[in-house]
């Protein structure tokens, strides 16, 4: 039987080991530093969105509704509160635009639902319809890069906002090549916009991808987004074209070419298998039509048979500066979350709140402090750390859990797995039984409600750029109030803090054990990893 090794000996072998890995680690960010970097911003066309008033089938059937409402107001709203409409009113406005169609998000992902999305965008591409994407480029990677495809498709252009300089190949390694600016990684362009011939447009905390449209198989986004017609789009639009002209924004023919796109996808493993949009890499520039929509997603909505709200609203829309830290402080441009902020300070008796990440901040919490003093009743609903698909934001919310409790806010966390009548309350129900908060809005005195991309958290409100609207309704608030409910009653835990300082997570009706004392549902090795995490986890980059 061989001797084991001494106890000197093994420890003695430890540096060189620590050594080793230590080199190891450096040599793949040199190599990825020095195998990607960001070009020179090279020549791009200045473009603006359709003039506003530009006569249109979907501007003549805004200008009929608003007449026939027969409202002051200029801007009319619908509430996409099921997956269905969701899906249906991108679907309809892109079949339906004439002229331009912008889109502008955080990520769009390669499954099956997007596909027919898309596959509508290039029919209206190829019909003489102008379209603009602008995609955050943290996300094109892996067998989401295969969206870039669209870039080389006559009258569609692609920018990609704040690219990292690592190619898509190299998957979540592809980070490390930004270490060296690791400040400018950390800003993302979080917004999302979708709007067609500058006369309607959707804005919410939806990216495009089937989670989104409760098409996924194992767990769904609870999300919210409202539809606009009218007076408030032009806003809308210029907001994008901001972005869309900002050096950061890079055509994708500037990053790759169709060539180095085709080869990277060839190279993934299973390249072999169905890739959902694969199909449009061999018939570039050529017209192609739309997929047949699936059995089991809606047709596309008629505009002029939903019932809309007239209301006077406004946008609240970060600036493209927010990305960088100097001109973010000279520009004062975190405006969406502190104009949410200041919203709240004008409620009068209660504060709504739906935020899938919460991490206050002192400022925030010195606000709700404020509030609190004079009776303002808070509620917040955000996810339990077993709902939330990013794990590390709940170490920022932890922090400042109980000192929410401590001030009287009712903090409530949203279950992983949701019985049918809550799954569909935001328009998630789909096949998956397990469902994450996606929704991001606020409801002051249940007439002001600012709905768009933002967190309630730091890196909303420092990092990240975002996109909102703030309309004056009480029927929306009302039919906001109206599918919170469910969740609140049925699908959330309600916490307490005991007057040891103990945290007690109490169920909904019928949930056994009724009371609870640590995390529910959550495994005890994702808890402990988060406490090991916790130490290097600075709240506004969470």
């Amino acid at each position: 039987m061989p001797s084991s090794p001494s106890k000197s000996s093994v420890v003695s072998a430890l540096p060189s080991w620590r050594w080793l890995f230590r080199m190891w680690m450096l040599a793949v960010v040199l190599a990825l530093a020095g195998c990607g970097s960001l070009p020179p911003p090279g020549p791009r066309t200045v473009s603006q969105a359709l003039p506003a008033g530009t006569v249109t089938p979907l501007g003549k059937v805004a200008g009929a509704l608003r007449k026939q409402s027969g409202s002051r107001h200029d801007t009319g709203f619908l509430l996409l509160d099921s997956a269905d409409s969701a899906f249906s009113s991108r679907l309809a406005l892109t079949q339906q635009a004439s002229r331009t169609l912008d889109l502008q998000y955080y990520a769009i992902h390669n499954d099956p639902g997007t596909s027919v999305l898309l596959a509508a965008i290039r029919e209206a591409a190829a019909r003489g319809v102008r379209v603009r994407i602008l995609l955050d480029d943290l996300h094109t990677k892996g067998e989401d890069a295969d969206v870039l495809q669209l870039a080389f498709l006559p009258n569609i252009e692609m920018r990609l906002f704040n690219p990292l300089p690592a190619g898509r190949s190299l998957g979540k390694l592809r980070a490390l090549s930004a270490l060296q600016d690791f400040s400018r990684l950390q800003h993302r362009m979080h917004n999302k916009l979708f709007l067609a011939d500058n006369v309607a447009g959707i804005v919410g905390g939806r990216n495009l991808g089937d989670a989104y449209f409760g098409q996924a198989d194992d767990s769904n986004y609870i999300d919210l987004d409202v539809l606009a017609i009218g007076g408030l789009v032009p806003a809308m639009s210029r907001s994008f074209d901001r972005y869309w002209n900002h050096p950061l924004a890079y055509p994708v023919e500037q990053l790759m070419s169709r060539k180095d796109l085709k080869a990277m996808m060839a190279a993934r493993p299973g390249a072999s298998g169905a890739r959902h949009l694969r199909d449009s890499s061999e018939t570039m520039g050529t017209a192609e039509a739309p997929k047949p929509v699936p059995a089991d997603l809606p047709d596309a909505m008629a505009l002029q048979q939903v019932s809309w709200t007239w209301a006077p609203s406004a946008l609240l829309a970060d600036a493209p500066a927010k990305l960088s830290p100097e001109e973010r402080d000279a520009a004062g441009s975190d405006q969406v979350v502190s104009g949410l902020l200041g919203l709240m300070q004008l409620s009068r008796n209660a504060v709504l709140i739906v935020t899938p990440y919460f991490v206050p901040g002192p400022q925030m919490m010195e606000v709700f402090a404020g509030l609190r003093k004079r009776n303002i009743r808070i509620v917040v609903l955000t996810n339990s750390l077993a709902s939330s698909d990013a794990p590390l934001a709940h170490i920022g919310y932890e922090r400042y859990r109980k000192d929410l409790l401590k001030l009287g806010v009712e903090v409530y966390e949203m279950r992983a797995l949701q019985p049918q009548s809550t799954r569909s309350a935001f328009g998630s129900s789909g096949k998956a039984k397990q469902a994450s908060l996606h929704a991001k809005l606020v409801l002051v005195d249940g007439s002001w409600l600012g709905i768009g991309s933002m967190n309630l958290d730091l890196r909303s409100q420092l990092q990240n750029s975002e996109v909102a609207v703030l309309i004056r309704s009480r029927l929306l608030g009302m039919l906001i109030r109206e599918r919170v409910a469910p969740i609140l009653n049925e699908g959330a835990w309600r916490l307490e803090l005991t007057p040891e300082g103990k945290l007690l997570w109490h169920a909904p009706a019928g949930v056994e054990p009724a009371v609870r004392r640590g995390e529910p549902d959550a495994s005890a090795t994702l808890q402990f990893l988060l406490k090991l995490a916790a130490p290097f986890a600075p709240d506004e980059m969470l």
